[in-house]
């Protein structure tokens, strides 16, 4: 293994399970040293870990939640001490409403823990990283893949309206704006900021609505008949991460199977 300093390194947020750690797999191939950030559940923490070593990367885990302004500012702190730098900030921490509910009966409960952890948790996560990466680049500590990137997971419901989660859909709607303004403001640095924006992906939080979906593939609902899985999405942030798409910011990069498409 190379030493820190010749490492790529990357924070993941929500990058325990699903497809946080699908992204972290996909990183440690690229010979990352991910930061893999989680919640509360340690031991599947502990297990990406060791997956994101075992791909040919190194890794560790911090604890920490978004939706707090005190644990973002440890989260970036730690995560820059033993990373050394930031190269590739991955924003995929979120959740989805505990109770679905019809947009005429829905209370703020919801609503306010849904918006501060899936959307002031990453804008002012970003801010915090943003300005370490400025500080990098302004003293030529570039990475091994070139200057820092920033890259956010979204969903399709930032542009499909489910009436009963509209909580979620307006929570992944603000990402979108976010990436374009923080894409707009890094872009002098040579940071570039993208979305990645995932369709129905096999995960825990999907699989309570199998049957559901298992139908609508069925039915033809996306034009590859599959269900998505979290390494998917892992392979477009990494190919972002590596430095392939050097001409674009602002982005929107679609990992749906095609359900964006209008056809007739």
């Amino acid at each position: 293994m190379s030493s820190i300093t010749q490492q790529p390194a990357a924070l993941v947020t929500g990058a325990g399970r699903g497809i946080g750690r699908g992204i972290a797999v996909e990183l440690g191939r690229l010979g990352f040293y991910v930061a893999v950030n989680y919640a509360g559940n340690s031991a599947a923490a502990e297990e990406c870990v060791a997956l994101v070593r075992d791909a040919g990367g190194d890794g560790f885990a911090i604890k920490a939640d978004i939706s707090s302004g005190r644990d973002r500012v440890r989260l970036v702190e730690e995560a820059a001490e033993k990373l050394g730098r930031i190269d590739v900030l991955v924003n995929n921490a979120g959740v989805a409403p505990t109770e679905r509910a019809d947009i005429l009966e829905a209370g703020e409960e919801s609503f306010d823990r849904l918006i501060s952890i899936n959307l002031k948790g990453p804008y002012f996560l970003t801010q915090l990283v943003a300005r370490k990466m400025i500080a990098q680049v302004e003293s030529g500590a570039a990475g091994p893949f070139g200057p820092p990137r920033i890259v956010t997971v979204s969903s399709m419901s930032a542009y499909t309206a489910s009436t009963n989660r509209g909580d979620y859909c307006i929570s992944k709607a603000g990402l979108a704006m976010m990436t374009a303004l923080y894409a707009a403001r890094l872009a002098e640095y040579g940071i570039n900021v993208y979305e990645v924006r995932p369709g129905v992906i096999a995960t825990d939080m999907t699989s309570g609505v199998k049957g559901k979906y298992d139908e609508l593939i069925e039915q033809g609902a996306w034009p590859i008949k599959r269900w998505g899985a979290p390494s998917d999405i892992g392979r477009a942030v990494a190919a972002i991460s590596r430095g392939d798409l050097p001409y674009s910011t602002g982005e929107v990069i679609n990992v749906d199977g095609g359900f964006h498409l209008r056809t007739l």
